[in-house]
């Protein structure tokens, strides 16, 4: 099959990094003769694969590039765990690569760092001298626990969604997938790698939703001037979207990439290009430090609570199940409103779960009526009816004290201990607030 004009010529290499074997292709530009910068992408967060960045690929190997791009190792690499320093040892296996090739110039090979590869690139860059300079695409100047908050925020911003739910998910949700250790790596400073890093540095955004530009812009440049590297360039492109992808808003996501992108990259690389840095874009809002869960509200906590409300809730209705198969009549003070009371607090704190973890998979809220999720106004509702039911079933728990058993006392108090609970967990969670 004849290659495409202008088309790399791709090449499947493996190298070895800390024990492991790695995958990737090395793509050269179609017919060039000698030595050629070569670069190494160093790709954002998940399990992400080569071909995830073709387009990448192929515009730098027409623009006079050797690129490597490599599988993500999933070893040591998940939801729960990742090191940065690993990562950047595999970025640096992967330059000592190139760095034995006959086709490229081991005094031009450079490290392509975007988004989570933005935190991992300058880390690598560090430890090394074999690497000679940085890009940056969508990189964060913030940690990812602040960069995932502002994001979310975004995210939801632009799906329609005002009220609680903006605390809920981006704050509240963060720190607490931070405080179960679901957010890996969530505090890294890249400030102080930044302060270390001696190569030069081309930075680069687009409309970015994802990471905040102008903060990044700003502290990333602040950080390496601090540390005395002046050769810093920051590059804006309105109409491209986090990955620099041709983008109308920054949300949605181009196939193509943004125009004069990987020709500004080139000329830098080749030190034909400017040096100067773009003015600062406008960014709406500026990301904010999130605090540590207090231990009260700790994640390991929240799970108790959770665990405590759902078992209360469950064992009154499967209670009084057992007692209508038995044909036994409703005891004095367990009528209607406890059952009320158990059904929607069970259903409150079961679709919460479902819904929180839907939305931090999917980024998106669901159905929007009025500015409010659909799905948010229906736990809402039940969390009204909770907080009814709770004040119905102690008064006629208290109207009817003198008629009511031991044992019946027993189930009242577990249930509402769980009603109790239930109201300061609604309160933190935001299902109690418009």
């Amino acid at each position: 099959m004849a290659r495409p004009a202008g088309q790399g010529i791709g090449e499947s290499v493996e190298f070895r990094s800390a024990g492991l074997t790695l995958h990737g292709t090395v793509t050269a530009p179609a017919g060039a003769a000698g030595r050629r910068p070569g670069i190494v992408l160093v790709h954002g967060s998940g399990p992400e694969k080569r071909a995830k960045y073709q387009a990448e690929v192929q515009a730098m190997a027409r623009a006079g590039f050797v690129v490597l791009s490599y599988d993500k190792r999933t070893t040591g690499y998940s939801l729960t765990q990742r090191s940065y320093a690993q990562l950047a040892e595999d970025a640096l296996a992967g330059v000592r690569l190139l760095s034995r090739r006959a086709d490229v110039d081991p005094h031009k090979i450079g490290l392509w760092g975007f988004s989570e590869g933005g935190w991992v690139a300058p880390l690598a860059a560090s430890r090394s001298t074999q690497v000679s300079y940085v890009v940056l695409i969508g990189a964060s100047g913030v940690s990812p626990a602040r960069q995932s908050a502002w994001y979310l925020e975004n995210k939801l911003r632009h799906e329609g969604v005002a009220g609680s739910l903006l605390q809920t998910i981006p704050v509240t949700g963060t720190r607490f997938l931070r405080d179960a250790g679901l957010l890996p790596e969530a505090d890294y400073d890249p400030l102080p790698v930044l302060r270390r890093l001696r190569q030069p540095v081309l930075a680069m955004w687009g409309n970015d939703q994802q990471s905040p530009p102008a903060e990044s812009a700003s502290a990333i440049e602040k950080a390496l001037r601090d540390g005395g590297n002046t050769d810093v360039t920051l590059r804006f492109f309105s109409h491209a979207d986090h990955k620099l992808h041709a983008s109308p808003d920054g949300f949605q996501r181009g196939k193509q990439l943004t125009p004069g992108y990987v020709a500004t990259m080139a000329s830098w690389v080749a030190g034909s290009g400017h040096r100067t840095s773009d003015a600062l874009p406008r960014q709406v809002r500026q990301s904010h430090a999130l605090a540590p869960l207090p231990g009260y509200q700790s994640s390991a906590a929240q799970a108790a609570v959770f665990l405590f409300m759902v078992v209360s809730f469950a064992a009154y209705l499967l209670g009084e199940l057992i007692r209508r198969l038995r044909g036994r009549p409703c005891a004095p003070g367990a009528g209607r409103a406890p059952r009320w009371l158990a059904t929607t607090g069970l259903a409150t704190a079961l679709g919460f779960l479902g819904y929180f973890g839907f939305v931090a998979m999917t980024l998106t809220p669901g159905p929007v009526i009025g500015n409010r999720p659909v799905l948010w106004l229906v736990l809402q509702l039940l969390t009204a009816g909770t907080a009814l039911t709770t004040a119905a079933t102690a008064l006629g728990w208290w109207r009817a004290r003198a008629s009511v058993r031991g044992r019946t006392h027993a189930r009242l108090g577990l249930l509402g201990l769980a009603s109790a609970v239930f109201v300061p967990w609604a309160l933190f969670w935001g299902l109690m607030t418009p």
